[in-house]
């Protein structure tokens, strides 16, 4: 029977990825298992999804020989903030059918599209968080680390609203220190600071600086270090076009030659006129040359003054900044601070009445995120206590530790999650108490109670069973059916009981050829269910009593 649910991952298209050179997935509803034997591929499959999702993928995953690796997904009537995703970023999506592709090449490049438009991995990571969540083995480690458990706690308190509220008021307290502490110095600091900057001021305003002044000296510098070649050039120029029979004359003869022949063709008109105009030009050019030739004379102990004056901007460059902006900008700053210690008695009064005013506000807002922490963190573990009673952890204890630890950036609370297995016992941290098995139970415990909160349509568990067996393995598996129902649940296994409990059951083989390695999907029907049962529940040889069990165990489940 197979569960309702309206949003989910339907195919999955793989190339050229490790031993896998292509393979085309169909998942269902409910409960999707993936079983096979170790090394077949199953970790690809969750490596291909992490992929599609905008994890970080390396070139080593290109199967030999292939140029690129390609995956393609396809989601479908994807949840509203999707779709919200889609809309702010421009990309159309029809039907709420949702297509991310990726390829990886050897030469590192990433080419990303959902629905045909480019994307970059950030955004495939932003998206991908609304439409998957993946828990592997590695995540079970998440548990032990008490940084990890406040957001687990966020999460189920839905806090995201009073955390941002929090840390904008707390990152106002924090400027508000940071400036005070910049002005607040001990008096001997602010009297020499006094004077340091008193100095530096004084040296850049008597230097007297202004902006492109460099490049101007250094321009007039060229030109009397090149003067006699300048005048020569000058003369012969102004010669060519106001001596006697030069230049101007003869565009003076040709202009009175050229209107007179104008008068009886009329062709000639606009030459005459042009003619004219080159002339006055001309005019203008002699006149310009010959001012020219006066600006050339200098002082001789002119150009002493200007390498003095550029030695001095040099000099000072080397203190204040490269560029005449960069030093008058350095006076400024220098004249703000000199204010501002001058000053800094009202300007300490003043912060620190702000100060206050910003401790009582982030007090007040960390207040709120604590209590809506605690009622959650209560809350939380009776859920999760329930969740384990069933997972065949009865006695358990969990509980939810919240400390004082001062404000920071998350609030002020230090969060723990504690655990008794045993009557009797008192709850201590995770990495004191539980085993493989018990944390694998927990992480379920906690996913579970989770998914009523975050929104995601799609839980993935690679091997959630590890050191699990018998009855808690049986518990695991019926976990997993309930947390399928309208939803999506993915689930690499090892587990008989868990594989029976599946609406879809894959199966990945693995062959050689040719001297290589190809991985093989496919979805298994009724007796193949049992036959693949059969062999995980092990022995060299499928016996008729591992497939009669293996058909009890699907009969039970619904599934045959």
């Amino acid at each position: 029977m197979i569960n309702g649910c309206d949003h989910m991952l339907t195919s999955l298209k793989i190339e050229n990825v490790a031993i896998i050179e292509s393979a085309a997935i169909e998942f269902g509803c409910g409960l999707n298992v993936l079983t096979g034997e170790t090394g077949a591929g199953k970790s690809i499959v969750i490596d291909s999804i992490n992929a599609i999702l905008g994890e970080r993928t390396s070139r080593e995953i290109i199967r030999t020989g292939a140029q690129n690796a390609k995956v393609y997904a396809v989601f479908e009537d994807v949840n509203d903030k999707v779709r919200e995703f889609l809309d702010d970023n421009g990309i159309e999506c029809e039907d709420g059918v949702l297509i991310i592709n990726r390829t990886l090449s050897r030469e590192g490049k990433n080419i990303c599209r959902i629905n045909g438009a480019p994307v970059t991995v950030s955004m495939l990571r932003e998206i991908g968080a609304e439409l998957i969540d993946i828990h592997g083995q590695h995540d079970n480690q998440s548990l032990l680390s008490p940084e990890k458990h406040c957001g687990f706690v966020d999460s189920y308190a839905e806090n995201d609203g009073l955390i941002a509220d929090y840390r904008e008021k707390y990152g106002r307290l924090c400027d508000i220190r940071s400036r005070l502490k910049k002005i607040t110095t001990d008096e001997s600091s602010k009297s020499q600071r006094i004077d340091f900057l008193t100095y530096q001021i004084d040296e850049l305003e008597k230097a007297d600086i202004t902006v492109g002044e460099r490049d101007e000296l250094k321009a007039r510098k060229a030109l009397i270090n090149n003067s006699q070649k300048v005048i020569v050039s000058l003369n012969a120029a102004y010669e060519a076009l106001r001596a006697d029979g030069a230049g101007i004359d003869m565009i003076g003869e040709a202009e009175s030659e050229i209107t007179s022949a104008s008068e009886y063709m009329e062709s000639l008109g606009e030459a005459a006129e042009k003619i004219t105009d080159i002339r006055y030009e001309l005019d203008d050019i002699a006149e310009l040359v010959r001012d020219a030739m006066s600006e050339v004379d200098f002082d001789p102990s002119e150009l002493d003054d200007i390498e003095e004056r550029l030695d001095l901007l040099y000099r000072m460059s080397k203190k204040y900044g490269a560029t005449e902006e960069e030093m008058l900008d350095y006076l400024a700053k220098a004249r703000e601070e000199l204010d501002n210690i001058a000053f800094s008695e009202e300007k300490v009064k003043e912060l620190r009445k702000q100060e206050k005013e910003a401790l009582a506000e982030t007090e007040a807002a960390a207040e709120k995120l604590t209590e809506s922490r605690k009622n959650a963190g209560e809350r939380l573990s009776e859920a999760i206590c329930s969740e384990l009673e069933f997972l065949d952890m009865p006695n358990v204890r969990f509980v939810v530790k919240c400390d004082d630890i001062g404000l920071s950036e998350n609030g002020r609370d230090g969060i723990e999650f504690l655990i008794s297995a045993n009557i009797g016992e008192e709850p201590k941290p995770l990495a004191k108490i539980a085993s493989g098995g018990e944390l694998s139970r927990i992480m379920l415990a906690i996913k579970n109670v989770l998914a009523e909160t975050d929104g995601v349509d799609t839980m993935i568990f690679d091997e959630i069973d590890t050191g699990v067996s018998g009855r808690a393995a049986q518990k695991i598996a019926m976990k997993l059916r309930s947390a399928s129902k309208g939803r999506q649940v993915i689930c690499v296994t090892h587990l008989a009981q868990i594989a029976a409990q599946g609406d879809v059951h894959l199966y990945i083989s693995k062959s050689v050829s040719d001297g290589k390695t190809y991985t093989n999907i496919k979805s298994l029907l009724e007796e193949e269910r049992v036959e693949e049962i059969a062999r995980i529940m092990g022995g060299m040889e499928i016996t008729k009593l591992q497939l009669e069990s293996a058909r009890e165990m699907l009969r039970n489940a619904g599934n045959i």
